[in-house]
């Protein structure tokens, strides 16, 4: 066996062909999944059903190895957020949010966001890396162990679908009868419309959609999500028309962070019931969670409510997100975590807010 392999970083079928390589019964990696995932034993000696010379074996050749737990926070409405260190000592944040008939955790996939939305305070930290396999499932071990999760969103620190692999991977560990057990629709992946990947998601993966949309027009969008510049608003709907064709029951989340004066005015409304014709969507309002220095502000209460009955009217299925963590920073678009910066984007943010304290630049 390989050096030091992270078990973690494996599904089932990817296990079944490690210890087929090296000679053992494909069957073994269904074991194996059970115990560390669905019954959280990540001690050899403990898996009791594998002989003595395979846990030798794998006690000397492969480790368990999941990120360090850094801090953990409690927000005075439930809601649980932990720091996570990882080998590089980079580190990322999850979430934990608790309601009466689920409990969602919120999973990073990359350190920091190889985006830059401008409303989004992870984006604001610049980008290092990708996640391994290993280091989003070990947020979901971790989580786990504390508490009683039933769905999972990746919507944490960074996009899913420029870490495909990894992501894939272990959203399929958490869908497994083995693993995590967790059904196609408690599991969503929400991307800013990475369209080439969001089309082999589709053929690949059966896991719940979600789109960061923001925005009603490609002028705006441009502004706010600017991966838009690269994939426009008329290739990302029409990839949506069509993404759960097969399932027609089934929708698409669109997301909305709501600006005030940006993009909550009754034209924005009404410029979003027509982009979303003929296409599975509901819409989730988000009230625009503030961070240091941002120009942003939330807007008002009664005008989300405006916006939103505009769509209701209008044959869309919207809700309002309310906000929870915010008092520990671990509300939609505030998670930063510790980035060790490849993209100089931290460094480009303070000079911009330098600029702006000088009214050298327009908030």
């Amino acid at each position: 066996m390989s050096a030091h392999v992270n078990l973690l970083d494996y599904d089932r079928k990817s296990l079944a062909e490690f210890f087929g390589s090296r000679g053992e019964k494909p069957f073994r990696a269904t074991q194996l999944i059970q115990w560390i995932h669905h019954y959280g034993v990540i001690n050899f000696d403990e898996m009791t059903n594998l002989s003595k010379e395979l846990r030798e074996k794998l006690a000397k050749d492969t480790v368990i190895e999941l990120p360090e737990i850094v801090t953990e926070q409690l927000s005075k409405d439930g809601t649980r957020k932990w720091v996570l260190k990882l080998k590089d000592n980079n580190c990322i944040e999850m979430v934990f949010i608790p309601e009466a008939d689920r409990g969602t955790l919120c999973v990073s996939s990359q350190v920091g966001c190889a985006l830059n939305c401008s409303f989004c305070s992870t984006g604001k930290q610049g980008f290092s890396r990708n996640l391994t396999t290993a280091e989003i499932i070990g947020q979901v071990w971790i989580a786990k162990r504390a508490e009683q999760v039933t769905n999972v969103v990746m919507m944490g620190m960074g996009e899913p679908l420029l870490n495909f692999d990894n992501v894939v991977k272990a959203m399929d560990i958490m869908m497994d009868d083995f693993g995590y057990g967790l059904s196609k629709r408690r599991v969503t992946l929400s991307t800013s419309g990475v369209i080439p990947a969001m089309k082999e998601l589709s053929e690949i993966s059966d896991v719940s959609l979600a789109v960061s949309l923001h925005a009603p027009t490609d002028e705006l969008r441009d502004i706010l999500v600017p991966i838009n510049k690269k994939y426009p608003l008329s290739e990302l709907m029409a990839v949506c028309k069509t993404y759960f064709e097969n399932e027609p029951r089934r929708k698409i989340t669109f997301e909305y962070v709501m600006l005030e004066g940006i993009n909550d005015k009754r034209q924005h409304a009404e410029q979003l019931v027509t982009l979303l014709r003929d296409v599975p969507a509901k819409v989730n309002l988000i009230p625009f969670n503030p961070f240091p220095y941002t120009q942003y502000k939330r807007s008002s209460q009664s005008v989300i409510n405006a916006f939103r009955d505009i769509l209701k009217s209008a044959g869309l299925i919207t809700v309002t997100r309310k906000t929870r963590g915010d008092d520990i920073d671990a509300a939609c678009g505030q998670l930063v975590g510790k980035v060790n910066d490849k993209t100089r984007r931290k460094e480009q943010y303070a000079k911009e807010i330098f600029d702006r304290s000088r009214g050298v630049i327009a908030v």
